[in-house]
């Protein structure tokens, strides 16, 4: 009874020329994929950045009266924020918690209008993304994105005067924000900056950071039983309230990075399919001798291991490197300036299945030569010239 054959390691089937063309594709794959998922966390924090609301519950402003929209239509009281707010202390379960108002003031040099963000409170825990610089602690001082200090010509410890409220009101810039929303034309200030220039701040949202353990539903419940009387109402809050974005993102990130798994694992099926056609004889030997279908499907993908291997470990550092170039291009071409947080988004431990992942990519090129060589007969292989 023939005795099956030992293995081992399979010597590579394709010439030095064939392999390394092979090695190029995985290469590319590696790359390619390392630098899509890096891309997508980075967007994925850009547009946390941009939704800065890490609150678990959020009192929306009021919406706006535009008017009457029916002859029995009456006007609705404004909502008061101190009522509110004292609404949102008195709550069991209650943590941090600010208010945020929003105001339109122009800037000398700057065409159009701004929007003030006022807080109440300290809002430093918001998810505010800073870029330099701090957040404010003080009436007077601001932070504003790269765009405003861009366009302005100013820079973090300079001044700039906010206009067309009752008076003037001049600020201290003591911070750069990332935030690319009204194409940053934004100023974030405290409350107390504007208390003599715009004193009725009406249209306030209020967002709440709960105590550990609290209970989220019932938290929001009983909160809405006290705020009803004055006419606002509150909502679960946080990134995941509003992340469609996010997830249509992982999801185009997701289907991009299989794309390219599947153009590089093309490139290695063809030169492994044609090693294998050039070596059936060979493998006709091997069965005759007893070699079962399982072990040639298993010298076939053992042969382009270590080309994945090698070219996968070679092309991670690549994509990381093409990340960290990319990456601050495209926010230099909007005139965004990332902070670290945006760019470094990879961690030593996350990058080892990355490389991996070109052996991978290998094994998925090599799976139908492999295929059919195991379903070769024996007779017709060794009859192949």
């Amino acid at each position: 009874m023939p005795q099956p054959v030992a293995l081992g390691l399979a010597r590579p089937l394709a010439p030095p020329a064939r392999a390394l063309a092979m090695g190029t594709a995985i290469l590319f794959g590696a790359a390619a994929v390392t630098f899509t998922v890096g891309m997508a966390a980075s967007l994925g924090q850009v547009m946390k950045a941009k939704a800065h609301d890490v609150a678990d519950v959020v009192v929306p402003a009021p919406l706006p009266d535009f008017g009457p929209q029916d002859p029995g239509h009456e006007k609705q009281p404004d909502v008061d924020p101190a009522a509110v707010a004292t609404a949102v202390e008195a709550a069991a379960g209650t943590g941090k918690y600010y208010g945020a108002a929003t105001v339109r003031a122009t800037v000398s040099g700057l065409t159009g209008t701004v929007d003030v963000i006022v807080f109440t409170g300290d809002a430093s825990w918001g998810g505010y993304t800073m870029v330099s610089g701090r957040w404010i602690d003080k009436p007077g001082e601001a932070v504003v994105p790269t765009p405003f200090l861009a366009a302005t010509g100013t820079r973090i410890g300079d001044t700039v005067a906010l206009n067309s409220l009752a008076e003037p009101v001049t600020v201290r810039i003591v911070g750069e924000a990332l935030d690319p929303s009204n194409d940053g034309m934004q100023v974030f200030t405290d409350v107390l900056t504007l208390t003599s220039a715009h004193p009725d701040l009406t249209e306030t949202s209020h967002h709440i950071a709960v105590t550990p353990g609290t209970d989220l539903t019932g938290y929001v419940d009983a909160l809405n039983r006290d705020l009803a009387p004055l006419g606002a109402t509150a909502r679960a809050g946080g990134l995941d309230a509003g992340g469609d974005m996010v997830v249509t993102l992982n999801a185009l990130s997701l289907i991009l990075t299989l794309m390219l798994v599947a153009v590089a694992a093309l490139g290695v099926l063809n030169g492994a399919l044609l090693d294998t056609r050039e070596r059936v004889r060979e493998l006709g030997v091997h069965k005759a001798l007893g070699m079962t279908p399982r072990q040639t499907i298993a010298m076939v993908i053992t042969s382009v291991v270590v080309t994945g291997l090698v070219a996968g470990t070679l092309g991670v550092p690549l994509g990381v490197a093409l990340h960290g170039w990319v990456i601050p291009a495209m926010g230099d071409s909007v005139g965004l300036r990332l902070p670290g947080s945006v760019v470094a988004v990879y961690h030593a431990a996350e990058l080892l299945p990355f490389a991996l992942g070109g052996v991978l990519i290998a094994t998925l090129g090599a799976l139908l030569p492999a295929g059919w060589a195991a379903r070769a007969r024996t007779a017709t292989a060794l009859r192949t010239e």
